[in-house]
């Protein structure tokens, strides 16, 4: 059985989070062929793995959304040629623009014809009169000439995705919608393979959170750009074979958002908790402080900065408490350096940024960890938290809320939940946190016995392996439970 994991900008470029989570499953399933459809921004990203592949993994191609039409390696801009719709390509092209029912397959096979042009398409007369049309009925009251660039600007990325020539496998599992959706669509129509979707976070609630904060986008531009993305969603959705979860309320979105009940399967992370056990604690130097951990990227999405103004504020309390950022800067470093302003600016000191670590070197110097993000879905690193036997304080968002406090599943509360944004809020938790030993180790224990309970990684590997071997088995197809290995042949090819 081969399987094509359908990513959008994480593995095997970034580290932790859905990345990981990839990179895990993969490593669960030695028996199973994978290859990889990465979508990225660009091609500056062109190879640059942070991973050591899995042996199992057997190809990598990669898709740019922000790119041009290429010959030959060689970046060249097509001599303009007409792009000529039939009535049928016409009619489906109105009517995904229009958000209407949408016959997929004709937008499939007309994006595979030889010799169209994305860009000349854009820019030719039936993509006008396309937008003409939805102007006319939906947004006469703005600028036509910006609501004309705004579609090409929304139709460009997604438009080069669908000229990808998707690599024929058994079972495209999509890690979101969006994109991934898009593609992992897109082959189901050309192979008559199966389709997985699992989200993590709802993929069409993070990008509206995005919009509506983003600056670059305005009014009803936002609206524009959030029902594409609802769009892509929702084809995903509907072309799903089976659509996974990792907590009951992100299937209550789900099916908000258009997907067919019946369709999902709730099936929560696991992490192998004995990586994570014995851990080396403070040194001697080190029990002065009390020690918050963070474990993230540093990008807007951590809120990085609320967790900086908190900590200002904590340590006005508690002396001797330390602020660890753990993770890497490079993703989006302008935010990055305006983190590092934020602590000069403040005057805050015991704050450290170490960069990309091992957080086995870390975690069990901590006293509690923190997570201040806007949106999640049910965070790897809350759970390698409790693995380590430490609380967490963190935002209300995603499955935050069930990790600490649990479904009624009596263990108790594994640290302190609060609202996202809120500086003050925040505070009051590290500086409880920080004051309550006692409290504080009942926490860790209550995380600890809760992810050896439910979020095992032999439990997720379990419930992986039954969605696998039943695609498997609905296709005829053979499953081993022998190591996948490359035969001699194709090694020489």
């Amino acid at each position: 059985m081969k399987v094509c994991i359908v990513a959008e900008g994480c593995y095997p470029y970034v580290v932790g989070g859905v990345s990981g989570w990839i990179n895990s499953l993969i490593r669960s399933f030695p028996n199973v062929e994978f290859i990889l459809l990465a979508i990225v921004a660009n091609r500056s990203f062109r190879g640059k793995f942070v991973y050591e592949l899995p042996e199992n993994l057997t190809q990598v191609y990669e898709v740019y959304l922000d790119d041009c039409e290429w010959e030959s390696g060689n970046r060249k801009r097509k001599s303009l040629r007409q792009v000529h719709l039939s009535h049928k390509e016409y009619d489906e092209m109105l009517n995904m623009v229009l958000n209407r029912r949408t016959d997929w397959g004709v937008i499939f096979d007309l994006f595979h014809r030889k010799h169209l042009s994305v860009d000349d398409f854009l820019m030719g007369e039936d993509f006008f009169r396309i937008a003409r049309e939805c102007y006319d009925r939906n947004y006469s009251n703005i600028n036509f000439s910006d609501f004309l660039w705004t579609l090409r600007s929304i139709y460009l990325p997604m438009f080069w995705a669908l000229r990808m020539d998707v690599p024929k496998a058994d079972l495209y599992h999509c890690v979101a919608t969006g994109y991934s959706g898009i593609l992992g669509s897109m082959a189901k129509h050309f192979h008559g393979s199966s389709l997985l979707i699992s989200e993590h976070g709802i993929y069409t609630r993070e990008r509206e959170e995005e919009l509506i904060k983003a600056s670059w986008v305005r009014g009803v531009y936002k609206n524009i750009w959030i029902e594409q993305f609802k769009k892509m969603s929702l084809l995903a959705y509907e072309k799903a074979d089976m659509v996974t979860c990792l907590y009951d309320h992100a299937k209550d979105l789900q099916i908000e958002l258009g997907c067919p009940p019946e369709k999902i399967r709730v099936t929560p992370n696991g992490i192998n908790t004995q990586t994570l056990a014995d851990l080396p604690g403070k040194t001697e130097e080190e029990k002065q402080f009390i020690n918050a951990g963070a474990v993230l990227r540093v990008t807007p999405i951590k809120d990085v900065k609320t967790m900086i103004q908190a900590f200002a504020f904590a340590k006005k309390k508690v002396k001797n408490m330390k602020l660890w950022i753990m993770g890497p800067a490079d993703e989006d470093k302008k935010y990055a350096k305006e983190c590092y302003d934020l602590v000069e600016s403040l005057g805050v000191q015991d704050v450290e940024f170490t960069g990309r670590v091992n957080v086995k070197d870390y975690l069990g110097k901590m006293d509690f960890t923190l997570l201040t993000s806007i949106s999640e879905g049910q965070p790897l690193t809350i759970l390698e938290s409790y693995a380590a036997h430490k609380p967490v304080i963190a935002t209300d968002v995603g499955n935050c809320r069930e990790l600490i406090y649990g479904n009624n599943d009596g263990f108790g509360e594994a640290g302190i939940l609060t609202h996202i944004m809120n500086i003050e809020e925040i505070a009051h938790a590290m500086v409880t946190m920080s004051v309550n030993e006692k409290d504080r180790r009942r926490m860790g224990e209550a995380g600890y016995r809760r992810v050896n309970a439910l979020y095992r990684i032999d439990q997720m590997k379990e419930v992986y392996r039954e969605i696998y071997k039943g695609f498997s088995d609905r296709q005829n197809l053979s499953w081993s439970e022998e190591p996948f290995q490359i035969s001699v042949y194709e090694k020489m090819m």
